[in-house]
């Protein structure tokens, strides 16, 4: 089976939010079929939509963060991630990911009892995410609804009615046995402080080039420096700096493999002023210097390339 998107990228705005729509208005739904090494670095990176998603775990191990949480996915496991919920996942090697999207309207349309009743409390609630297991009962009751949902997406028969009828049922399984009390509205100091990390991750995104300080992230959510260090640790689990240096080193990677521009160039454009030390922190991060890394992403290249040819001249 051919893995499920036009990219090896989650493309999103400057505040993360995902670009990509999901389905479209007459139906609001989308089915991908992934695998996270086609990634770049085995990673789905931090991004939100106001989609609700479905996660099935077909192989490997998935390490997810989402919200104030970090956990493993195994194999067989499922997972749901709220609305609005930043999250980010990442493997170690393989990990194939049978997953859905879809708006919440796809559940029950915006202005009815349905959804005012059943879609509304889950997506206001405090719940970020959920995972499910096959040793909890309805737990494996909504695994097996999810596995025939991924199933009836290779159908051409029924397959948009059935969908709705599978989702919806995962819906009502997961109201009735959230332990979540989702009377309770999300807490407005955590929608509030979620804001804030986002306007920090977007301040570094847009300025990975220039000399920003812990004052200067801190700034752009009218925080103080202490604070954005906390609020990097709860929903991030890094400090701004680390992260700072995380993305500028992710997109070094990317210069190394895309452009044919020289390390020093390289490290200017990525913030690091001296070529010596963005060399070692490089090595520090990814194992192998620039010069050997760019080799052994050209070769990964040149092996895919041929490996397309072959089946190309093989299916001729």
């Amino acid at each position: 089976m051919k893995y499920g998107r036009q990219s090896n990228k989650i493309m999103t705005d400057d505040s993360l939010m995902e670009i990509v729509r999901h389905g479209n208005s007459s139906y609001p739904f989308h089915y991908y079929y992934e695998n996270l090494a086609e990634f770049d670095f085995n990673c789905i990176e931090w991004h939100w939509h106001v989609e609700v998603e479905f996660v099935l775990v077909e192989k490997g191990t998935v390490r997810c963060e989402i919200g104030e949480k970090q956990f493993s996915l195994l194999e067989g496991d499922g997972l749901f991630v709220n609305s609005r919920v930043l999250h980010r996942f990442y493997s170690e090697g393989e990990a194939v990911v049978p997953n859905f999207v879809c708006h919440p309207v796809f559940i029950a349309p915006q202005d009815s009892l349905i959804f005012d009743r059943y879609v509304l409390p889950v997506l206001s609630s405090a719940l970020d995410c959920q995972t499910f297991e096959e040793n909890i009962s309805w737990q494996s009751e909504v695994l097996t609804l999810m596995r025939e949902t991924v199933r009836i997406q290779e159908s051409d028969s029924g397959k948009e009615l059935l969908t709705s009828s599978l989702l919806q049922k995962i819906w009502y399984l997961m109201y009735e046995n959230l332990e979540t009390d989702l009377a309770g509205r999300r807490m407005d100091t955590s929608v509030s402080s979620q804001a804030r990390v986002q306007l920090m991750m977007q301040y570094i995104h847009q300025n990975l080039a220039s000399g920003i300080s812990l004052r200067d992230i801190a700034d752009q959510a009218l925080v103080s420096k202490s604070t954005a260090l906390n609020l990097f640790r709860r929903y991030l689990h890094t400090t701004p700096v680390d992260y700072l240096n995380s993305c500028r080193l992710k997109e070094a990677a990317r210069l190394l493999t895309s452009t044919e521009k020289n390390i020093k160039t390289i490290s200017k454009e990525t913030g690091f002023n001296h070529e010596d030390y963005f060399c070692r922190k490089f090595k520090q991060h990814y194992k192998v210097t620039p010069t050997e890394y760019r080799k052994d992403s050209l070769k990964k290249i040149s092996r895919q390339d041929n490996h397309v040819k072959s089946c190309t001249a093989t299916s001729g």
